[in-house]
This record gives structure tokens, sequence and C-alpha cells, in this order.
């Protein structure tokens, strides 16, 4: 996962700039294993149920979300080429559209972060269960969530340090029941568990998209090595190819080991399971100690994955409160280290708050706020590849090959149209709900814009000598200017050059 740490800013760029290659510390291999950790987390051992009221054509749907993941991965990769800062979607945006795209994809970027905790949550509670709370009481399970989403917190406060070693561990520890589920599992597939091939009632293009939007959460995360390409050796070669590999490896085990508790699990038993690995291992080998032991690993992997990602609940705003575009209080660390307290407090504790309602208000709690952190997930993707359709037909089409533009077009064109059927897969209710969150942030981006435009009116103006005449010359920046990268690029600006209290406007 991104690190708190922040990079040092370059002269003459935003805080998202490219680190000196000397303290980048990631190569492909480090890279790859970020991709894979932040991809698979407790998510993935609650998806077989939330699958289930489709049938096994969700795994239809897999495949076909596998795809678009690979096609989302691939547009990261190229655009990582683009520009070695670190933030992914939001720099994208930024440098392609301007400062509000920046903005609005750092907003919806962290609503997907901290809604997905309150979803990782929700599925780390089903597998906590298999010892305690079996009863499933609200108020019991209500409250092992906020243990389990502030624990992470806790942890990411004490810094870096502490907070990369603990997701280590837990990364090494949430492969075991995967990998034996996507490998041995298959020897036990019994046909009979699967049930009718569309359970959901629907047309088979109807339950393809709406189990498509569920499953791809499972590859949220995908985006991770560009996040941090700043902090990685070699980014144009190495991001783009650890993003994919990450995909790769983690659409395998996705794939395989689904289908693997679709066929040991009864699909009867399998809607209302909390714990389905958990349901297939005691399946395969009788009695509970080895759900237990799977239940175990997927306790430890869900810490792990909270952890890593209330990581990046505070990055993402912090980079972007760097930059004016987010509350300064997101800027404010604390310690040596660096760590961004408000940023992480604040976002535990609106995963907190959601988490409470969802369990009060939904019964199908994972799924609904799965849907609703896929659809703020869907709108930075959905911008990305926006971004690179921009940089390959306006901005960089004169040096690609006719072979290379063709292709870089046909991928970016992909993952947007993926990125619009994601959205009309998630309901009317969630589009309802994401639209709601996203649009929250107008109010917030005009608050900074004012903000921002009042501590400009209160620094000094420079002035310089107009050696013609001898009269003052004030020259004042251009309001409209963006300040990314972009807005240095060669082109048409408009400078405001004031002479003794008139003002006339100079184009060049």
């Amino acid at each position: 996962m991104p690190s708190t740490s922040r990079e040092p800013e370059s002269p003459g760029g935003t805080g998202t700039d490219r680190l000196p290659s000397a303290k980048s510390s990631l190569g492909l291999p480090a890279a790859t294993a970020l991709v894979i950790g932040s991809i698979i987390g407790t998510g993935v051992f609650a998806l077989p149920s939330a699958l289930a009221p489709y049938g096994p054509i969700s795994l239809v749907a897999f495949v076909a979300v596998t795809l678009g993941a690979l096609a989302l991965a691939l547009t990261f990769g190229a655009l990582s080429r683009r520009t070695s800062s670190s933030g992914g979607p939001y720099v994208y945006a930024r440098e392609a559209f301007g400062e509000f795209a920046g903005f609005l994809n750092a907003w919806s970027y962290w609503i997907t972060a901290w809604a997905g905790n309150a979803a990782i949550v929700v599925a780390w509670v089903g597998y906590v269960e298999v010892f305690v709370n079996t009863g499933h009481r609200v108020s019991g399970s209500v409250l092992i969530a906020l243990v389990g989403l502030w624990i992470p917190a806790a942890v990411n406060l004490t810094g870096v340090r502490n907070t990369g070693a603990f997701q280590v561990i837990t990364t090494v520890v949430k492969f075991v029941p995967l990998i034996f589920m996507a490998t041995i599992g298959l020897l036990f597939v019994d046909p009979d568990n699967f049930g009718p091939f569309n359970a959901s009632g629907q047309s088979t293009l109807g339950a393809i998209s709406a189990a498509a939007a569920i499953a791809l959460f499972s590859y949220l995360g995908l985006e991770a090595a560009s996040v941090v390409a700043g902090r990685v050796r070699e980014p144009g070669r190495n991001v783009p190819r650890a993003t994919v590999y990450g995909t790769l490896a983690c659409a395998v085990i996705y794939i395989l080991g689904t289908l693997a508790v679709f066929g040991t699990v009864s699909h009867g038993a399998l809607g209302s399971s909390t714990a389905p690995f958990t349901d297939a291992a005691n399946s395969i080998f009788g009695g509970t100690w080895a759900g237990n032991t799977v239940a175990v690993a997927a306790i430890v992997s869900g810490i792990g994955a909270l952890n890593g990602w209330t990581m990046l609940c505070a990055e993402m705003p912090y980079a972007a409160a760097r930059d004016g575009l987010f509350p300064g209080a997101f800027a404010r660390t604390r310690g040596t280290g660096g760590v961004p307290v408000f940023g992480i407090v604040v976002s535990t504790v609106l995963a907190s708050l959601i988490t409470v309602f969802s369990y009060t208000r939904f019964d199908d709690v994972f799924t609904k706020i799965v849907l609703l952190s896929v659809f703020t997930a869907v709108i930075p993707y959905l911008f990305s590849a926006a971004a690179q359709l921009y940089w390959v037909l306006i901005r960089g089409r004169d040096g690609l090959t006719l072979g290379r533009l063709v292709r870089d077009v046909t991928v970016a064109a992909l993952a947007m149209a993926f990125s619009y059927w994601s959205i009309q897969g998630s309901g009317y209710q969630t589009v309802y709900y994401g639209l709601f969150v996203l649009l929250l942030g107008l109010p917030v981006y005009v608050w900074l814009k004012r903000t921002r435009q009042g501590e400009a009116s209160d620094e000094p103006t420079p002035t310089a000598s107009d050696s013609s005449s001898g009269s003052a010359v004030t020259v004042l920046p251009d309001p409209r200017a963006p300040e990314t990268a972009a807005a240095r690029l060669p082109g048409r600006r408009t400078t405001v050059v004031r002479f003794r209290g008139s003002a006339r406007r100079d184009k060049h």
C-alpha cells in the first residue's frame, strides 16, 4: 500500500512529483506484491456467498470482470509511462482535465477507500463469528466490526514502520486458504452443488451485469502501483508490468477458488453462509478443524487488508491536500514519520458510521456496501480511461505508430466501456446513494477554491521595474491557470499587467 510518508516537492512542481531515483525503493517483485496485497482482502472470502443468488452464471461474470480489470491494468500501465508522479487516478485526471477533475477523483477515491473498509470489515465479521457471536446478533456484529476498524487505525497511528511490518505478516497468511481452495479444493468439486446455472430469475445479460458489479469489488486496488509510482524504480517499465502481473495472479486465484467453493458447498447453504471458505473446508475434510483454520487465516487477512486500506484512506486526501485540492487538515502530520492523523481518524469514523447504518438498515449488508464502493471506484477508473484516450488522441498521437495507436485506443475504450457497464450493473439504489455522496464534494470544492483565493489575495504582490517608463509594474498570475505540470505545457496563456491602478490584458 502507499506509504504515508510524503515525497519532497521538486522546484516548480506539485506535491506529487517524482522522487529522486536514489530514494526509489520498490523493484518489480515488490511492486507486484504491492498490487496483489492491495487487491486481496477479506472481500474475496465473502464473495461466493454474495454471488450465490445468481448461480454459476456469476463465474461467467467473473471472467468478464477479469478481462475488464486487465484492460484497466493496461490503461494504468500506459498512463504511468506518461507521468512518474505518485497519485494514480488523481494525478492522471488533474493533468489531463484540470483541477476540478483531479478533486473529483480524489474525493471519489477517498470514499471508495473508507466505504471499502466498511465492506471488508463486514466480511471479516462473518469469519470472526465462526468463534464468537455465533447467533449473529446485530449488536454483537456491530461491536466486532468497530473493533476490526479501529485496531488497524491504531496500528497506522503508530507510524509507517509498524504498519508495514504488520502488512507483510498478514499478506503471507492470507494466501493459505485461497491457494488451498484454488488447487486442492478443485479435487472435491461435486457438480450437484452448483444448482441452477442462472438462479437470479433475471435475463442472462442482466444476471451477468449484476454479478459483475459485485465481482469488480475483488479487483479494487489494481491501481496501487500507479498510486505509488514515484517510489518505484524505473516506473515506466515496472509499474505497468507489476499492475498486469499482480492482476493476473489474483484473477487465477479468485476464479479457481470461487469455482471450488461453488462446487463443495450446496447452492442453498452457500447463499446464507457468512463464511463460505470455512464451510467449503469443512465440507472437504468433515468436522470443524479445517474450517476453523481457514477462518483464522481469513481473520488475519481481513485485519491486514484493513490495515493497508486505512493507510490509503489517509494517503490519497493527503496528496490532494498538499496540492490545495482537499481540506488542509488532511495534510497535517504528526511525529518524525509524518503520520496523517486527521485522515486516518476521520476515514475510520466514516467507515464506522456507514457500517452501523448498514447493519441496522440492510439485510444484505456486504452486498450493499460493496456496490457503493464499486460505484465510487469506477469514477476514477472512468476518468483514467478518458485521460488515456485524451493523451493518445490529442496530446501524443504524433509519436505513435498506427499499430500502437490502434492498440492503445482499443484498450482504453474497452476500459471505459467496462467502467460504464459496471455502473449500470450497480443498480438504481447504488447509483442514487453513490451519486449523492459524490456530489457532496461540490460545496467542499467551492469552499476550497474560495479559501485559496482568499489566501492568494493576502500575499504581497511582486513588483518589477518598467525600464522604459520608470513606472511600477505588477504582474498578477492568471487565476484560471491550473497549477499542474500540464499547465506548464506550451500554449495560450493570459497575464494581467497592472500599470499604476489601470490594467491591460496581454495574450501571448
